[in-house]
């Protein structure tokens, strides 16, 4: 795809977004909601605490944002951040309930009676449901998980089903930022269409998240003898049960990934691997050859993915991938991050691609992305109070407030570089 410089306005451009930073490096489902939104082009603020410009947090999920670094335990500090939000479009909330009424900057502040913005975007991301038994619970990614079900599906790790671990992706990353931001998004939409519109709190909690983007598998179990997901545990048709549904060693130690579901697929799959064994190639007691034939025959699952197993040591990654590059057989190498990295490049960009037709017939890149060159060395730093001073004057402070600021301690050890004014 050719890129050309196209001068259009990303979607959010023009959109404020405060981000409220939970002060811990683990807890990501809020930065990554700001990061989807800043990819967009929104003006994404994240509120520091003023003790961290001297430990700054290792948030790796900052790209493109600023940092204001300023206490809301004050009362100058509260009133500033308050002051910022209500000339804001969206805050993102990632507390426990409870905590931003607490500090006076409950939605009730901005959308109720005193409605100090009536149209705010006030999007609170909890784990457990806010409403629920479980609200006031602490908890990360695979609790959250583990009470929507869906770890329960995960193919088991022992011969006693321990489920295997699917990293902070699904409830964090997923049913944790993304779903918060696609309502953050709908809202604004809504505005948009609406000037009369009053704002909207948006809640997204990841145990209802991670089950609305597992409908698809969680539906599946409830249908009787359904070959998806219904099966034991392992022995399903996408949690590693089928055979041409797996990953498989290499002579070298690497992996390949198998995914020829449709018998089409599987068929081209059955034709290339027993094209390219060596002639010595010996299957193991009891292994059986896939054939088109044998494809869902549950009985010989096992038998063929022994054969499989096999075929696959007889020669290293590098070889199997030039082999099916290119076909039909869902074959694909399984790329280690910094494999990836140097396919794909070190920093992971907006996705989806906006792209235009200008006459021509080619779809062209309507947004420039900035692409490390040299993968690995993505800088993901973002100073807390970086932007501290800048968006203090931009929402209206004078030097008396800010000097109040410094006075109360709400800016904690912070001074304005002046070669940056």
């Amino acid at each position: 795809m050719v890129e050309i410089d196209v001068k259009e306005k990303r979607p959010l451009e023009g959109i404020r977004v405060v981000e409220r930073s939970p002060q811990f490096a683990g807890l990501a489902p809020g930065p990554f909601c700001g990061l989807v939104l800043a990819d967009l082009g929104a003006t994404v603020i994240r509120v520091d605490n003023p003790a961290s410009v001297e430990n700054p947090p290792n948030d790796v999920l900052c790209r493109g944002k600023q940092s204001i670094a300023i206490s809301p335990k004050t009362p100058a500090g509260r009133a500033t951040l308050l002051r910022l939000i209500a000339k804001s479009h969206v805050l993102i909330d990632p507390f426990r309930p409870g905590v931003m009424e607490n500090l006076g900057l409950g939605p009730e502040v901005f959308l109720g009676s005193q409605a100090a913005n009536p149209r705010l975007i006030y999007a609170r991301l909890v784990g457990f449901d806010r409403h629920g038994e479980l609200k006031n619970m602490a908890g990360h990614d695979l609790n959250y998980l583990a009470h929507a079900g869906v770890l329960g599906m995960m193919p088991p790790t022992t011969p006693q089903g321990r489920p295997a671990f699917p990293l902070n992706i699904l409830a964090d990353m997923a049913g944790g930022g993304l779903i918060c931001a696609t309502g953050i998004i709908a809202a604004l939409l809504s505005l948009a269409r609406d000037p009369l519109a009053h704002g909207k709190v948006v809640e997204t909690d990841m145990v209802a998240g991670s089950r609305y983007i597992s409908s698809y598998n969680l539906i599946h179990t409830l249908i009787p003898n359904d070959p998806l997901f219904r099966q034991p545990s392992g022995r399903s048709l996408l949690d590693g049960g089928a055979p041409f549904y797996n990953s498989y060693q290499c002579s070298d130690g690497g992996w390949m990934s198998v995914a020829c579901l449709e018998p089409k697929f599987f068929a081209t799959f059955c034709t290339i691997i027993q094209r390219n064994l060596p002639s010595k190639f010996n299957p193991p007691t009891g292994a059986v050859r896939p054939e088109p034939s044998n494809q869902q025959d549950r009985e010989k699952w096992k038998p063929i993915e022994r054969w499989i197993t096999e075929a696959f040591k007889s020669r290293t990654r590098k070889e199997w991938e030039e082999i099916f590059k290119g076909t039909d057989a869902c074959v694909v190498p399984v790329l280690t991050p910094s494999e990836a990295a140097q396919v794909h490049g070190s920093n992971p960009s907006l996705h989806p691609k906006f792209v235009g037709y200008f006459g021509k017939d080619r779809p062209t890149s309507l947004y420039k992305q900035t692409i490390t060159s040299q993968p690995g060395l993505t800088d993901f730093k973002l100073q807390p109070g970086a932007h501290t001073f800048a968006v203090l004057r931009e929402i209206g402070l004078s030097p008396t407030e800010v000097a109040e600021l410094k006075h109360q301690g709400s800016l904690g050890n912070q001074v304005e570089d002046k070669l940056k004014l």
